[in-house]
């Protein structure tokens, strides 16, 4: 590995770990990928499985987390749940940033009349609230798990391509990309081997912000009866047959709402840390309070006087 590249990731795991609340909210992301990867093994109970003599059980020593109105075991349906949320979150993103990335790399490369005509097709693209655009399109379509995962993201990419474009344009100029177009690289070189891996910080924190956006709204469209259809378990139809128990059967709704909040608040947490630390201008500032704190820290033990806070 480069030195300085290896310079960059020390600096960066240094500012990232100085954030307590992105570290806890990659531990928490981190743990539920394990539950979700092993839930098979973790669930107590078959997620399916009706039991007529249990219904709406309330939480106890077999059902931690209580049953439907079939009996089902809620925590089980919840850890299977997770497979799909999270599954959604991953896949949806993953094909919201490789178009995105295709079409921003397009126009911040070529410009001109490239450049245009895929910034008005962005523009025309963000006209469309979401979430609305979601519902037409899945009107017409058969819900499932892939339909789902491909209508997120070739909904979403607008906001990476905007990101990667406005990137090439910066990165078009510097000294290294014009030598190698000089002597005679390609295009394909330049733009894969020089410029996108120079242009990949913003759209990594894209990625992560934008996997609990798609949790979310793949619950909502589960909750609206439009996404992942029953008996699957997915965190959205668990509160959809939760609502209308919501009286006698508190467990149903506050459980897998809960499971919602933690995902998408630890990943918005993760990824905000990870904005802070790529920002060089926030690392920079940081270096510089550490840097003054230590001449002070110095000069009052040479004059026995008190260092002021930098913090």
């Amino acid at each position: 590995m480069p030195r300085g590249r290896r310079e960059d990731m020390v600096a960066f795991w240094r500012t990232f770990s100085r954030n307590r609340l992105a570290v806890i909210g990659g531990v928490v992301v981190g743990i539920l990928v394990i539950f979700a990867v092993l839930a098979p093994v973790l669930a107590p109970w078959d997620p399916n499985k009706h039991d007529t003599r249990v219904i709406l059980s309330p939480p106890s020593s077999q059902h931690w987390m209580g049953t439907d109105q079939l009996g089902r075991d809620v925590l089980s349906r919840v850890l299977y749940g997770s497979r799909v949320s999270l599954a959604v979150g991953f896949v949806s993103v993953g094909i919201a940033t490789l178009v995105g990335i295709l079409l921003g790399a397009a126009a911040g490369y070529h410009g001109v009349w490239v450049d245009g005509v895929i910034m008005r097709f962005v523009d025309l693209m963000l006209v469309f609230p979401r979430f609305f655009l979601l519902l037409a399109v899945l009107a017409f379509l058969k819900p499932s798990i892939w339909t789902i995962m491909v209508v997120i993201g070739l909904t979403g990419w607008m906001s990476v391509a905007r990101l990667v474009r406005a990137e090439f344009l910066t990165l078009r100029e510097r000294e290294f990309v014009v030598w190698s177009e000089s002597v005679g690289a390609s295009a394909l070189r330049v733009v894969f081997r020089h410029i996108l891996p120079n242009a990949l910080a913003p759209v990594l924190v894209a990625m992560t912000l934008g996997i609990p956006a798609a949790i979310l709204m793949e619950s909502g469209l589960s909750f609206l009866g439009l996404g992942v259809q029953p008996p699957h378990a997915t965190w959205g139809n668990i509160l959809t047959e939760g609502k209308d128990s919501l009286e006698i059967a508190w467990w149903m709704t506050v459980y897998p709402g809960l499971a919602i909040l933690i995902t998408v608040l630890s990943y918005n947490l993760l990824g905000e840390g990870i904005r802070d630390a790529l920002d060089p201008r926030l690392r920079q500032s940081r270096v510089g309070r550490a840097v003054r704190a230590g001449r002070w820290a110095r000069q009052a033990v040479v004059l026995g006087v008190s260092a002021p806070s930098f913090d």
